[in-house]
C-alpha cells in the first residue's frame, strides 16, 4: 500500500503535466492567457509576435505540457486565420505597383521561387522520395516571412532602397504563388492515372470561379461597399467585411477549391475601391487574432524528443535551405544588375523560411505527400530560420561591407555625392526626407534665398527632383556619417519632414552628438510623442493636426471680421506657448476611425459635481490632481468658464471640472474628485 507521501507527490506531478482541455471555454483561456503574455512579451523584445506565437504552441501541445490537445476544432479556427492573412494579401494586391515593379516581381521573384522547387524536384527524385514530394517541399521552402522580413526592413528605414525594393518584389511573388500552390497542391494526392484531369478540373474551375468574380465582382463591389458606407454604421461596415471575406471564400470551397483562394479574391476585389484603407483596420484585429492562433497549431505539430533524437537531421535542414536560398536570391539579385552589396543584403533578408510554407505544408499535412518522418524535422528547421531571421537581417550590412569590395567605394561614392552637393552651401538648412512636406519646405528657403541640402531614400524621386535642379541627394538622414557628408556642422538648422518618431528619435540622437547647438525641427503627426521629442532634443515639434487646425481658425476669424493683427498674434502666442491651448481634445467614436493611439492620446474629460462628490468644498490645490499627472484646464461654475484656475479655487456642487491628460490618468482623477 502506497504512503500518503507518494500519492501526494503523484498527484502534484499530474497537476504539473496537466490534463487536456475538456471544454471550449478552458481551451480559449489558456490560448488567451497565452497570447497576452507572448505579444507582451515580444513586444518589450521588439520581435515578431509570430514567433512568440509558434513558442506556445511548442511549450503547451500535446507533444509537451499538453494543455491543448490537437483536435479538430482547433485546426478549423486555425483556418480561419489562414484566410485572414491571405485576405490581406489581397488587400495589398495592385496592379499598378505589379507593374512598376514587374521586373524585380516576375524576373527575380519568379526566378527564385521556380528554380527552388525545381531543386527540390531534382533533390527528391535523386533520393527516391518522388517529384510530387519535391514539389511541395520546394513550394514551402521557397517561401520567406512576409510578415518577420517587411516589419525589420521598415524599422531599418531600407524599404526604398536598393534591396529594399528587391526583398519587397521577391515577398510580393511568394504571396501571389501561393495561390496556384493551394489549388495544385491538393490535386497531387490522386492516383497517377487520374492527376492530369484533376489538375485540369482544379484549373479549370480556378479560371471560371476567377473570371466571374473579377468581371463582375469588382463593379458589384464597389457599389455594394458604397450602399453599406451610406448607412453611416461602423458595426454594419465591420459585418459587411466579415460577410464578403467568408462568403468569397464558402463559394470558393464550394467550387473545390481552398477557402485561402476565396478571401484572397475578396481582398484583391476590394483593393481597387476607396474603402480599402478602412477596411484594412477594420479586419486587423481578427486577422492578427485568429493568425496567432494558427501559428500556434504550427507549434503545436512540433515535438522537440523527434527533434533531440535527429539534431544532426534539423541541424543539416536548417543550414541546407538556408545556404541554399541566400546563394540563389544573391546570384539571381548580382544577375539582374545588383550590386554586390545589394545582393547579399537580399540574400541575407529573404534566405529564412515563411508562414506560407506552413500553410503549404498544413494543406498537404493529411494526404501523405511528405513522409511522416520527415514532418518533425522540416518544422523545427523552418521554425529555427525565422527565429535568427532578424539576427541575419541586423547583421546583413555588416556581412555586406566585409565580403562586398565594391560596397565601400559604392558608400563613399555615396557620401562624396552628398558631400559635393553641401560643399558650396553654409547656413544652410538639412531636410531629411523629401517627400511633399519637404518639397514644400524647400520652395519657401528658396524663396527666400536660404540655401539647403535635401535627404531621400527613393532613388526614382531623386533622380528626378535633382534633374529638374533640386538640391536633393539619396541618403539615409538615420545614420551620423551622411549627416555629416550633408553639412550638418555648418547648418543653421535640420528639419525632420516625416512623421516617423522612431527614426526622429535617432536622427535627433546624431544630431546632438555632432552639434548639440543645432535647432532641430521635427514633424509629428499629433501631440502623442511631442514631449518624447522635446525632451530628446528638438526645438520645435509641429503636429500636423495642430497646424491645420490653426490654418481652419484662422480663416473662420479673419471672415468673422476680427482684424488680421489680432489673429496672427493669437496664433503667435499659441505657438509660443508650444501649442498648450489645443493639447487634448474629447474623444468620440470618429477618432479611431481617423487612426489615432487613443492610448498615447490626451484626453479632456468633463467631471460634474454633485452634492455628495468629495471635491464638493475643497479647493484645487487640495485635491492635488497634478500629482496624478493631471491638469485641470477649465471649471465651469454656473454659466461662467474659467480657464486656467488658480489652485485657491474653491469648488461647489453644480461645478464642472475639465480635466486634461491620459486616459488612465483621466480615470483616476475622476475618482478622486468623486470619491476620494
Amino acid at each position: 500500500m502506497e504512503d500518503t507521501d507518494s500519492i501526494g507527490l503523484k498527484y502534484n506531478i499530474r497537476l504539473f503535466k496537466a490534463t487536456p482541455m475538456n471544454t471550449t471555454l478552458e481551451l480559449v483561456l489558456v490560448l488567451l492567457a497565452s497570447a497576452v503574455g507572448v505579444v507582451a512579451l515580444a513586444r518589450k523584445l521588439h520581435l515578431p509576435p509570430m514567433l512568440g506565437y509558434l513558442l506556445v504552441g511548442i511549450v503547451i501541445g500535446p507533444h509537451a505540457l499538453g494543455w491543448i490537445p490537437e483536435s479538430e476544432g482547433t485546426s478549423h479556427l486555425a483556418e480561419f486565420g489562414v484566410v485572414f492573412l491571405m485576405f490581406s494579401i489581397g488587400l495589398e494586391f495592385s496592379l499598378q505597383r505589379l507593374m512598376a515593379m514587374r521586373r524585380i516581381v516576375f524576373g527575380l521573384g519568379g526566378a527564385q521561387v521556380v528554380l527552388t522547387v525545381l531543386a527540390a524536384v531534382a533533390i527528391f527524385m535523386l533520393i527516391g522520395a518522388g517529384w510530387k514530394t519535391g514539389i511541395v517541399l520546394g513550394g514551402a521552402l521557397a517561401m520567406s516571412s512576409t510578415a518577420i522580413v517587411i516589419k525589420l526592413v521598415a524599422e531599418r528605414m531600407e524599404m526604398e532602397s536598393a534591396h529594399g525594393r528587391e526583398i519587397v518584389g521577391i515577398l510580393l511573388f511568394q504571396d501571389l504563388a501561393v495561390v496556384p500552390l493551394l489549388i495544385i497542391l491538393p490535386a497531387l494526392s490522386q492516383h497517377p492515372e487520374e492527376l492530369a484531369q484533376h489538375l485540369l478540373w482544379a484549373a479549370l474551375k480556378a479560371a471560371v470561379v476567377l473570371g466571374v468574380l473579377l468581371f463582375f465582382g469588382q463593379r458589384v463591389m464597389r457599389a455594394w461597399f458604397h450602399t453599406i458606407a451610406l448607412r453611416r454604421s461602423r458595426e454594419l461596415f465591420m459585418l459587411n467585411v466579415l460577410l464578403i471575406t467568408l462568403g468569397l471564400a464558402w463559394l470558393t470551397n464550394l467550387a473545390g477549391l481552398s477557402l485561402a483562394l476565396g478571401a484572397f479574391l475578396a481582398g484583391m476585389l476590394i483593393s481597387e475601391t476607396e474603402y480599402r484603407h478602412q477596411v484594412e483596420e477594420d479586419i486587423k484585429p481578427f486577422r492578427d487574432v485568429l493568425l496567432g492562433l494558427f501559428f500556434v497549431t504550427i507549434g503545436m505539430l512540433l515535438d522537440l524528443r523527434v527533434v533531440a533524437d535527429h539534431f544532426w537531421l534539423v541541424l543539416g535542414l536548417l543550414a541546407g535551405p538556408l545556404l541554399f536560398k541566400f546563394v540563389l536570391i544573391a546570384a539571381l539579385s548580382r544577375g539582374l544588375g545588383g550590386s554586390p552589396g545589394t545582393a547579399l543584403r537580399t540574400g541575407l533578408g529573404l534566405a529564412q523560411a515563411g508562414e506560407f510554407g506552413f500553410v503549404i505544408l498544413s494543406t498537404v499535412s493529411g494526404v501523405s505527400l511528405v513522409p511522416e518522418q520527415w514532418m518533425q524535422p522540416i518544422l523545427a528547421a523552418m521554425l529555427l530560420s525565422m527565429l535568427i531571421a532578424p539576427l541575419l537581417i541586423h547583421y546583413s550590412n555588416a556581412v555586406a561591407l566585409r565580403f562586398a569590395r565594391s560596397e565601400w567605394m559604392t558608400r563613399s561614392l555615396e557620401l562624396h555625392r552628398i558631400a559635393a552637393q553641401s560643399i558650396t552651401v553654409e547656413k544652410h538648412v538639412v531636410i531629411c526626407g523629401y517627400g511633399r512636406t519637404g518639397q514644400n519646405l524647400a520652395r519657401l528657403l528658396e524663396q527666400e534665398g536660404i540655401g539647403y541640402v535635401a535627404l531621400d531614400l527613393d532613388p526614382e524621386r531623386v533622380a528626378d527632383a535633382a534633374a529638374a535642379g533640386d538640391s536633393v541627394v539619396y541618403g539615409d538622414s538615420a545614420r551620423s556619417e551622411t549627416l555629416v557628408a550633408a553639412g550638418l556642422r555648418r547648418a543653421s538648422a535640420l528639419v525632420i519632414s516625416f512623421h516617423d518618431t522612431p527614426a526622429s528619435l535617432k536622427i535627433i540622437h546624431h544630431a546632438q552628438q555632432i552639434i548639440p547647438s543645432l535647432p532641430v525641427i521635427v514633424r509629428t503627426r499629433d501631440d502623442a510623442d511631442m514631449d518624447r521629442l522635446q525632451q530628446a532634443g528638438a526645438a520645435e515639434v509641429v503636429p500636423d493636426t495642430f497646424e491645420s487646425s490653426l490654418m481652419l481658425g484662422t480663416h473662420a476669424l479673419v471672415l468673422m471680421g476680427v482684424p488680421l493683427k489680432r489673429v496672427v498674434r493669437r496664433i503667435r502666442d499659441i505657438r509660443n506657448k508650444r501649442y498648450e491651448l489645443l493639447r487634448g481634445f474629447f474623444h468620440g467614436e470618429g477618432d479611431e476611425a481617423d487612426g489615432l493611439d487613443e492610448a498615447g492620446q490626451a484626453h479632456l474629460h468633463s467631471v460634474t459635481l454633485s452634492v455628495a462628490s468629495r471635491a464638493t468644498g475643497f479647493t484645487l490645490g487640495e485635491l492635488a490632481l497634478e500629482a496624478l499627472g493631471v491638469h485641470v484646464v477649465a471649471v465651469r461654475h454656473g454659466r461662467v468658464r474659467i480657464a486656467s484656475p488658480p489652485l485657491s479655487m474653491r469648488l461647489a456642487s453644480g461645478d464642472v471640472v475639465v480635466v486634461l491628460g491620459k486616459p488612465e490618468q483621466v480615470a483616476a482623477a475622476e475618482i478622486r474628485i468623486q470619491t476620494g
